[in-house]
């Protein structure tokens, strides 16, 4: 059963994204969960490339995925994520789920945030993330 998200996509698996079983390489969630965190910034009117233009970068500092129900070529699906903060990262709450509801990944993936190449405390992008972030 799906929960409710602040941000959800909806995407479909490519031909070029299945191995030779015909099902998702694991490594390509990953591509979908990062399109997913892109698409969500530029939702909330932060671009990466608006934020590197100001110096302001975002940099993964840990991903946990839990694989559960795997995609195949052509079929729908759609990202969801939702947003909090635990000190100086930022955490992004992820799941993808098959058009029947079912969850195929559960990710928790913790950003943080460097300006002109120095870690910060991430406040400059609290801002643009305020009105999603959750406890």
């Amino acid at each position: 059963m799906k929960k409710s998200y602040i941000f959800e996509m909806p995407m479909k698996v490519r031909d070029y994204e299945v191995d030779s079983e015909g099902i998702v390489n694991n490594a390509v969630y990953l591509h979908y969960l990062e399109h997913t965190r892109h698409e969500f910034c530029e939702h909330a009117g932060m671009t990466f490339r608006s934020m590197h233009e100001r110096g302001i970068d975002p940099v993964l500092s840990k991903v946990e995925i839990e694989y559960k129900t795997p995609l195949g070529l052509g079929e729908s699906f759609i990202s969801c994520l939702n947003i909090s903060r635990e000190g100086a990262r930022f955490i992004f709450h992820q799941d993808i789920y098959n058009s029947s509801g079912k969850p195929v990944v559960k990710a928790k993936v913790a950003c943080v945030t460097t300006v002109n190449g120095r870690l910060t405390r991430g406040d400059e992008l609290v801002e643009a993330f305020a009105k999603y972030l959750s406890d």
